[in-house]
């Protein structure tokens, strides 16, 4: 019989009020078959890696070749002296060429940082040049903008890319690929040949009359901007620029454009596709890529991204961008085709009950297979650990514990009976240290909700900064206790605004539509609120807002974000989880053009505050 454990699904967990949970049998059998588990162990690993603090392997005689193309013959013990790295290594005996990852062991992380920043999503943030959504030069404003406040930094929502065709999935949580981005964010007045496009004075107007509806209408802000795209490339004389883009990004790129190229021939989800095209090694896929239209609209896709990547290193310029990278993709997406031969498309990921989401939460997102992603040499991590650091000078990495367990949940189960399933965290943090050296980008790692102390020491010592949220702790962020290592907020997302908790809107939202609620706990948030601030019961909601800020700008973590949504006193949170038709989740823009929120009070007090925090307090660790 299979041991489950060997195989990582644990026997059950604790919830957060440290209740025992046991994971069904239904459960167990159900994972098991899913990730093909035939015999006690799973597949061995198919890289090397080597960090400090563990033993270097020792090697049979052979030949490494580094990264740099130099060779080395070894035997016995690894060396210690090799620099950072991808390498490879070949025995002598002509065996199989194995994967040589050698890490730093610990994530990038100056000393003295102590930064502040804004953390806006960005398809809300609409400029009044917009054309209905908030987009890459909205982004480089606002960048500016914070910058010349004393910001440190813009924490900005996943931009990853959606199918390429419609409707347009407004989730940036719920990606087709998170190695790519979407154009959606694209402005097109800055993209090469915009100035001579005859009709873009007619599409720019109906672009920016989009705004006049709070709601924002993603699948006609791309009608419009892919009529501008689609001409602007037919015009497009080719650049040299393009051409190094093309051969840098590689195989990777390549594979992901003709996915959409795919997904315009035969509609989606992929797994309905021609069987000779439904893996991207199949010889379809490579007699697709060849013909006219196939090449044609490969290179189109692939023209976007590199439109993208220019604009997004515009922003970058402007202020340390601080990236998101989602948690999963869309099993009919890019991700799902391009990598289905290690994740468990049978599976989603979620949550288990807890005391905001009584009910779990399933987020319909396929999980890695730990052993398969392990079998591949972790290649798809490395790819998306790189894209989110691109151009960034953080990456906020979405429920950072899915690097040691995630909440699987087989299809047709309810998160009530989903289970967990160990990872091999020690070599997904080596990976992620060295991108981020690399990249010479800092990591926060999002771990809220049910956390086990272990993994959080070893966030720590890996340098990856934690999370810390005003609703969720017991203590006020000037009382000492908060950590030095971690980035502090008052909210989230998919939690309920300043606003929405000091005037009840957000609780009556959730009442008038029906949704489950903890009216207690809810209740507890505007006391804290209160009784933290020293406000009294009828103040103005500015004014509490203004004060929770001056209160966060004494907590002595390294960094320290504002919500955007905050500066405005908005009532509505982005996304009401557990929701689909009943909240306008991801669709809501901010009810002012930034050019307003830059001249609001409000905006100007917060940033006063945060701006005072000054250096970092002596002996903070």
């Amino acid at each position: 019989m299979t041991d489950a454990v060997r195989w990582g699904i644990e026997p059950g967990y604790h919830d957060v009020a440290g209740q025992w949970h046991d994971t069904p049998t239904a459960t167990t059998d159900a994972i098991l078959a899913i990730m093909g588990a035939e015999g006690d162990d799973p597949p061995p690993p198919a890289a090397i890696i080597a960090a400090p603090g563990r033993p270097h392997p020792h090697l049979v005689p052979g030949q490494l070749t580094l990264e740099d193309g130099t060779t080395v013959d070894v035997a016995g013990d690894l060396p210690y002296d090799l620099p950072l790295g991808y390498h490879r290594f070949r025995p002598f005996d002509d065996g199989a060429e194995t994967p040589l990852i050698v890490g730093p062991g610990r994530c990038y992380l100056p000393d003295d940082l102590r930064l502040w920043g804004w953390a806006a999503q960005l398809y809300a943030a609409r400029s009044r040049a917009s054309w209905g959504m908030g987009d890459l030069a909205d982004l480089r404003r606002l960048g500016q903008w914070s910058a010349a406040q004393g910001a440190g930094f813009a924490l900005i929502n996943p931009l990853h890319a959606a199918l390429p065709v419609g409707p347009q999935q407004p989730s940036p949580y719920f990606a087709s690929s998170r190695s790519f981005h979407s154009p959606l964010y694209l402005r097109i007045e800055e993209v090469p040949g915009a100035r001579d496009l005859p009709d873009l004075a007619s599409l720019a107007a109906a672009g920016q009359a989009l705004n006049a509806d709070r709601l924002i209408d993603r699948d006609e802000v791309w009608r419009l901007k892919s009529a501008a795209l689609e001409e602007l490339f037919d015009r497009f004389p080719g650049d040299a620029a393009f051409e190094r883009y093309l051969a840098d990004q590689g195989e990777a790129l390549a594979r992901y454009a003709v996915f959409c190229a795919l997904c315009e021939e035969y509609g989606v989800p992929w797994e309905k596709w021609p069987v000779e095209v439904r893996r991207p090694d199949a010889e379809g896929v490579a007699s697709f890529a060849a013909t006219p239209t196939g090449a044609r609209r490969s290179r189109y896709h692939a023209w976007l991204q590199w439109l993208f990547d220019r604009q997004l290193a515009a922003a970058g310029e402007t202020i340390g961008l601080v990236q998101d990278l989602a948690i999963g993709a869309d099993a009919g997406g890019a991700d799902g085709w391009t990598w289905q031969d290690c994740i468990a498309l049978d599976a989603r990921v979620g949550a288990p009950p807890d005391e905001f989401n009584p009910d779990g939460q399933n987020w319909g997102l396929p999980p890695f297979d730990p052993w398969r992603l392990r079998a591949q040499g972790y290649r798809p991590f490395i790819e998306l650990a790189r894209a989110g650091l691109r151009h960034a000078g953080g990456m906020r990495f979405d429920h950072v514990m899915g690097l040691f367990r995630l909440f699987w949940i087989p299809e047709g189960a309810t998160p009530a009976e989903g289970a967990y399933v160990r990872y091999p965290a020690g070599d997904l943090l080596d990976i992620l240290a060295l991108e981020s050296q690399r990249a010479q980008a800092f990591v926060v790692g999002e771990d809220l909700g049910t956390v086990e102390p272990s993994c959080r020491t070893e966030l720590a010592e890996r340098r990856v900064l934690s999370y810390r949220l005003l609703w969720f702790e017991s203590t006020p962020p000037d009382g000492g206790e908060w950590p030095r290592q971690a980035l502090a907020a008052v909210t989230t997302h998919d939690l309920p605004t300043v606003a929405g908790v000091w005037t009840g809107a957000d609780l009556a939202a959730r009442q008038e539509r029906g949704l489950p609620t903890n009216t207690e706990s809810e209740r507890a948030l505007r006391d804290k609120l209160r009784r933290w601030t020293d406000v009294r019961d009828d103040e103005p909601v500015e004014e509490v807002i203004a004060r929770v800020y001056r209160l966060l700008a004494a907590a002595p973590c390294a960094l320290v974000a504002a919500a955007l949504d905050d500066a405005v006193a908005v009532a509505e949170r982005p996304n009401m989880p557990g929701t689909a038709d009943e909240w306008p989740n991801w669709r809501i823009a901010l009810p002012v053009p930034v050019e307003e929120i830059e001249r609001r009070p409000l905006a100007a007090s917060i940033a006063a505050a945060l701006s005072g925090r000054g250096g970092p307090p002596s002996g903070s660790t």
